[in-house]
């Protein structure tokens, strides 16, 4: 990717707040969470490990958290240790190295970091539901929330092999996505608000090869909106809920 589009990605993820959010549990009232870009360290799960039972089990999220996850951060460090990489954030580092043979590896353990950074941020073990301006924009690009979530668990159940379902915001209309591997809609000038894991390690443990009965679970169950319109709100300048 030419540099010139590398910096207006960072600069379009910048603006619209696709980087990380602290969802930590909040009140009405209180501010809307600050955003900031991602430090190559992993955050808190934002939730109990048994929070979102009987749909992902403890079991699963222990292992897809504390093994998984904090390998690609573990990979990172190494990787970028001593070098001026080590004091950029993911969102710098994900950009830089895509494409980039001599630096596969790191991009694959960065990318893997954010995409599960969002994957947690995706999931509520409690019912959500799309601010109204979002809710307004899901009917505009798909008719209704259904049509959404119909496509959502098509596209990314249908995901060949290890992979990521997206709901992402470009040139201004929704859409859904998905992309192998480590990849990141970054990548396509796309900017994320939910993503579901389908790598086997996300499901495997609890539903063996059915992944569609992992995927239209969390779909229909578990998708955190309020992730996804604090997202959609700031790229759209409105903060307000």
């Amino acid at each position: 990717m030419p540099i010139k589009s590398r910096r207006a990605v960072l600069q379009a993820m910048a603006a619209a707040g696709s980087v990380m959010l602290d969802l930590s549990p909040c009140k009405a009232t209180e501010a809307v969470p600050a955003i900031d870009r991602s430090p190559l360290s992993q955050p808190a799960l934002p939730f109990a490990v048994n929070a979102l039972e009987p749909f992902i089990s403890a079991r699963t999220i222990g292992l897809h958290f504390n093994k998984h996850h904090a390998s690609y951060f573990a990979k990172l460090s190494a990787l970028v240790a001593g070098t001026p990489q080590a004091q950029d954030p993911l969102e710098d580092i994900i950009l830089a190295s895509a494409g980039q043979p001599s630096k596969h590896a790191i991009f694959e353990n960065a990318a893997q970091a954010w995409n599960h950074n969002l994957y947690w941020q995706s999931l509520s073990p409690t019912a959500t539901s799309p601010s109204a301006r979002l809710a307004g924009a899901i009917k505009r690009d798909f008719g209704n929330h259904d049509a959404l979530l119909d496509e959502l668990a098509k596209v990314t159940a249908g995901e060949f092999g290890s992979g990521w379902g997206w709901l992402v915001l470009e040139n201004g209309k929704l859409r859904v996505t998905a992309t192998s591997n480590a990849g990141n809609p970054m990548m396509d000038n796309q900017i994320p608000l939910l993503v579901i894991d389908v790598w086997e390690h996300a499901y495997y443990l609890d539903v063996q090869n059915r992944r569609s009965d992992y995927v239209n679970a969390v779909t229909r169950s578990l998708l955190n909106w309020r992730t996804a319109s604090l997202r959609f709100e700031h790229a759209e300048g409105d903060w307000r809920l």
